[in-house]
């Protein structure tokens, strides 16, 4: 008959760990709704353009992509210098053509970078619309709440938020384990 009742110790220990889940479950819910109320309201939450950052602190190859594009003030100081050298051996007679075909070559040149820029940017929006849509697909399948692929600002802030929850939640159960630890 021991086995089946009276086991007080291992009773009274499951009792305390149900005691201490209950008031973890009670602090992280009064934390968060403290977090809600620091959040602007709905009606502030507009969609200008955002992106919400990462889910972690993963490597992406497309913010490297800013730090290895060419460099145009390079290109045009190559091209002025370039064209410089061409003035002084140039004939006096000749330097008008020289100097218009010059001045063509250069806007040919910020044509080019301008347009390279234009493509630049575009490949970047698109991938980070990419790594966007894979975090949202990631924690909707992990089945965290309010988190579905859409294109929608409004949504997209709010997913935002709710990843600063979630972060900010992380980092005061983590202070809280480090304090009773």
């Amino acid at each position: 008959m021991e086995r089946f009742g009276g086991g007080g110790a291992y009773e009274s220990a499951a009792a305390e760990q149900v005691s201490r889940q209950q008031e973890r479950h009670y602090r992280l819910l009064s934390e968060l709704q403290a977090l809600v109320k620091a959040l602007p309201s709905l009606g502030h939450w507009g969609g200008g353009g955002e992106v919400w950052g990462g889910v972690g602190d993963d490597d992406t190859g497309w913010c490297c992509a800013l730090t290895h594009s060419l460099s145009p003030t390079g290109l045009k100081q190559e091209l002025f210098h370039r064209h410089k050298e061409a003035q002084q051996c140039c004939r006096p007679h000749n330097l008008p053509l020289l100097r218009a075909a010059q001045q063509r070559e250069m806007e040919a040149v910020e044509q080019r970078i301008r347009q390279e820029q234009r493509m630049m940017d575009e490949k970047i929006v698109l991938e980070l619309d990419q790594k966007v849509i894979d975090q949202q697909s990631t924690l909707e399948k992990a089945g965290v709440s309010g988190f579905y692929i859409t294109t929608n600002p409004q949504e997209l802030t709010l997913q935002m938020n709710l990843l600063e929850l979630i972060r900010k939640l992380q980092q005061k159960e983590a202070e809280s384990e480090k304090a009773f630890s």
